[in-house]
């Protein structure tokens, strides 16, 4: 196989691992005769997702379940904890410590949502960086008013409050704890020159870590 590709045996067997490492189903017989082969099956039913889509897909189904609106939530669960067993053992961890940071609770009804708006596809992304890594996050935060200000925070838990979401961050320059509506943040960057230790964020008794909701 090497020399077919012109590559190392080290190579080789380097990218025969990530394959597997990856999910898929790698047979292997030794001796004269023996061979390699792919599970063709694997290719079909492997779940090739990154960690940022898992996570979509659980808070999803967190924030779903929290407006007591999940049809079908045990198909779900199931369907769901096949995918996070088809990740590979990093991604695995790497969503296990994302969803630490998660939490849902339930919207006291005095607050306005009537100005509601979309995220920016880019907070998912944004998020999984800063969290795993704990980077600074810099982002645009437009308040209630419209006034529009450039804001630099620990981002420490997200919070899901259905209809909304928020991102609960420390604010170093204020030295306190800080929750932005994520309807309201555009444009954010990670610092990647700044790292930041996890705080322990005071919640109101009606919220809950997402992994103590019944799965």
């Amino acid at each position: 196989m090497a020399e077919a590709v012109g590559a190392s045996r080290r190579t080789v067997l380097r990218d025969i691992s990530a394959l597997r490492d990856a999910g898929f189903v790698i047979h292997s017989e030794p001796g004269r005769g023996g061979g390699l082969q792919l599970d063709p099956q694997s290719v079909q039913t492997t779940a090739r997702l990154s960690v940022a889509e898992v996570f979509a897909l659980l808070i999803s189904v967190a924030s779903m379940r929290a407006a007591g609106n999940l049809p079908f939530s045990a198909i779900a669960d199931t369907g769901l904890a096949k995918i996070e067993r088809a990740l590979p053992a990093d991604k695995l961890r790497d969503l296990r410590r994302f969803l630490e940071c998660l939490y849902v609770g339930q919207l006291s009804p005095q607050v306005d949502i009537s100005d509601m708006g979309t995220m920016d596809p880019a907070l998912l992304s944004a998020f999984e960086s800063a969290f795993l890594q704990r980077r600074h996050l810099h982002f645009r935060y437009r308040d209630s008013k419209g006034a529009v200000t450039s804001r630099a925070v620990e981002p420490q838990a997200m919070l899901i409050l259905p209809p909304l979401w928020y991102l609960v961050g420390w604010d170093p320059s204020r030295q306190a704890f800080r929750h932005f509506r994520m309807d309201r943040i555009s444009a954010p960057q990670i610092d990647e020159s700044t790292t930041f230790q996890r705080r322990h964020v005071p919640f109101e008794d009606h919220v809950r870590p997402v992994r103590d909701l019944s799965r």
